[in-house]
């Protein structure tokens, strides 16, 4: 079975992509920090007849990435890594002129540094893959400029820029940098607390990442709107 690793897997999109993945038939190696929700996520998921590794940690910790990428190879190596663990830099969000540096700097290790610092463990698997993939999960905020997203817009625009160069980089593997569009996401409710606006929930994205593994399109960036319209 392929095996896929997903960072910030407990709950939001990665638990959702995760157990549509499950349901598949992948085999699954979970990331995220908070214990009991991962182990309860990973507990529901291997209800799918799929073996799921769940690994507390901080993806920041170069130890944590390197035992993310030991539980892949346990279970027969990478084909997929979804770079989705990400860090606002401010909660809520808040104009340049008061954003913390230490809280940029948080942002840009967790979305920035620390995706690298994964697909570099995972690299040798990758390639040995037939169909080595690289998702990383970006941000309207990466391409467009809106007031108090500054810095989690730049650390999702640097990731956006990684990923295109590792795309040229790696001409064997897919690498994609994924927008998934307005969600409902305890990460928006940390952002912008204030806005009770309804959104999709993030379920109803997952279909724009299965079509992409489905279809392989180039490595690129894409926008989940656009392909669950079908463009």
């Amino acid at each position: 079975m392929p095996v896929a690793i997903i960072t910030g897997a407990s709950k939001g999109l990665g638990r959702a992509l995760a157990e549509a993945l499950a349901a598949r038939g992948w085999d699954l190696v979970l990331d995220a920090r908070t214990v009991e929700i991962l182990k309860e996520t990973a507990a529901a998921l291997t209800g799918h007849g799929t073996r799921v590794t769940a690994r507390p940690g901080d993806v920041t910790d170069p130890v944590h990435r390197s035992e993310l990428v030991a539980a892949a190879w346990r279970l027969g190596g990478v084909d997929l890594l979804v770079n989705n663990a990400s860090a606002l830099g401010a909660e809520p969000l808040v104009r340049l002129e008061g954003l913390s540096l230490d809280g940029l700097r948080r942002a840009l290790e967790v979305n920035v540094v620390a995706a690298l610092g994964l697909v570099q463990e995972a690299l040798p698997l990758l390639r040995a893959s037939e169909a080595g993939t690289v998702i990383t999960v970006s941000s309207d905020a990466a391409a467009e400029a809106y007031e108090t997203w500054g810095g989690y817009g730049a650390s999702k625009a640097a990731l956006d820029h990684l990923a295109a160069v590792l795309g040229e980089e790696e001409p064997r593997l897919r690498v994609w940098a994924v927008d998934p569009g307005d969600m409902a996401t305890d990460l928006y409710a940390a952002a912008v607390p204030e806005d009770g606006d309804p959104r999709p929930e993030p379920a109803s994205v997952v279909p724009a990442f299965l079509r992409l593994l489905d279809e392989r399109p180039a490595s690129g960036r894409y926008g989940a709107p656009s392909l669950l319209e079908g463009r």
